[in-house]
């Protein structure tokens, strides 16, 4: 099993309320080291800008691109989950994240694993290159334009 693996599949800890996830954004350091994922989603760039060396699904981000998907996701998960908490959002380690399962409001099925068949989280954040394919179903098309206006690729 791959760190990657071993992290994807290993305890989650839940980020439970919107006061939580505002914490957990502060935690993570930008310029660490990221790759974003937008599950089901191939970009049409890979790695960082000029480059090709991250897996298709996958962008190495630069700190500028981690800040903004920080803020768009974070503005998408409070306009689109309409809860009063969150529970939508998974990291390794609360305090210092190397992954981020961020599941899309609009495709929950049941998040929390007891399901037999889960669904995939929308998006991942890690600090490990991602090295499984965590769906081969396609994302749908508004997630997609998403996907494609962070990367100023729409």
């Amino acid at each position: 099993m791959t760190e990657f693996e071993g992290l994807y599949s290993g305890r989650l800890w839940s980020v439970m309320t919107w006061d939580q996830l505002a914490a957990l954004w502060t935690r993570v350091d930008p310029a660490a080291g990221w790759y974003l994922q937008a599950v089901g989603v191939a970009c049409p760039r890979s790695g960082t800008p000029g480059t090709q060396s991250a897996p298709a699904q996958t962008i190495a981000a630069d700190a500028a691109t981690v800040s903004a998907f920080i803020a768009r996701i974070d503005a998408l998960l409070r306009a689109d989950h309409h809860e009063s908490y969150c529970g939508i959002v998974y990291a390794d380690d609360l305090a210092n994240p190397r992954l981020i399962k961020i599941y899309d409001p609009n495709n929950l099925g049941s998040s929390c694993g007891s399901s037999k068949n889960p669904p995939p989280p929308g998006w991942i954040m890690s600090r490990i290159a991602p090295d499984l394919a965590v769906s081969s179903r396609p994302a749908p098309e508004n997630r997609k334009r998403w996907w494609l206006s962070l990367l100023g690729d729409s």
